[in-house]
């Protein structure tokens, strides 16, 4: 099977300062794949990078095997990246389904007597949130009645249904309580079993140990490597993340300080 996206040796450098640094990953259709990394690690720019707003200093991005260039995020979108970032661009006080449609409303009718499809849209909005596993009462409620869960929900539907081949998950569940957090993923689970490869990029291990299929740790711009699951533990990867190498030197340097 080819990986739905692929990432060879990616440097990204701002002027003398070194984002990333020969960072390789990839992602298959229907996997979770998480990347995972402490404050300073490389994600915000890996993000950028994937997402069309930063390109590579050196590297190759792939789809589907075929060398990509995404010079914005348009280009991005075209190919089937879709990015869900943590502020998720929706407007609390329109409705759910305005929020879905947003900038893609579908209308009917021809020239001047064009109009938005409310009914169709509806109907879509309903059927695509139940697929993800949200059972609305209104689409015409305004989206800020909607849970943070709820509305994470959404945007990962929203995405699903416009085509995406690639969903990139900035820090979906960072905000949110034990049970909307567990919501979230069962979201992403559902995206995986509709196909889809999903990039799950956060600092929690606890919500992405669950949900994970396979896990890139990243520390100061480069890659400690990937790994399945069964490859390595939740404690392995926390010691990575927290540079546990630095932290036994440190150990050693300061006498009667237990780890």
């Amino acid at each position: 099977m080819v990986p739905v996206i692929e990432l060879a040796k990616v440097r990204k450098t701002f002027g003398s300062v070194i984002a990333l640094d020969g960072v390789s990953f990839d992602v298959y259709p229907g996997e979770v794949h998480c990347l995972l990394g402490d404050n300073g690690a490389g994600k915000s720019t890996l993000i950028k990078v994937l997402s069309g707003v930063h390109q590579p200093t050196q590297g190759t991005i792939r789809i589907d095997g075929q060398d990509v260039q995404f010079k914005s995020p348009r280009d991005a979108y075209k190919a089937g990246v879709a990015t869900v970032f943590q502020d998720l661009a929706m407007l609390p006080l329109m409705s759910i389904t305005r929020n879905f449609f947003l900038g893609r409303e579908p209308t009917k009718g021809r020239g001047i007597f064009r109009r938005f499809d409310a009914k169709f849209a509806d109907v879509v909005t309903r059927k695509e949130m139940v697929r993800i596993g949200i059972d609305i009462r209104d689409p015409g409620q305004a989206v800020g009645t909607l849970s943070g869960g709820e509305r994470q929900g959404l945007a990962i539907a929203r995405a699903t249904y416009f085509g995406a081949k690639v969903l990139i998950l900035d820090e979906p569940t960072s905000a949110l309580g034990v049970h909307q957090a567990s919501m979230v993923l069962k979201y992403i689970d559902q995206a995986r079993k509709n196909g889809i490869g999903v990039v799950f990029i956060t600092h929690n291990i606890n919500h992405a140990y669950p949900i994970g299929d396979r896990f890139t740790l990243l520390n100061r711009g480069t890659s400690h490597g990937t790994f399945k699951k069964a490859e390595i533990s939740r404690e392995e990867i926390l010691r990575v993340m927290a540079g546990g190498e630095d932290l036994d030197a440190l150990m050693e340097q300061l006498p009667g300080v237990e780890a």
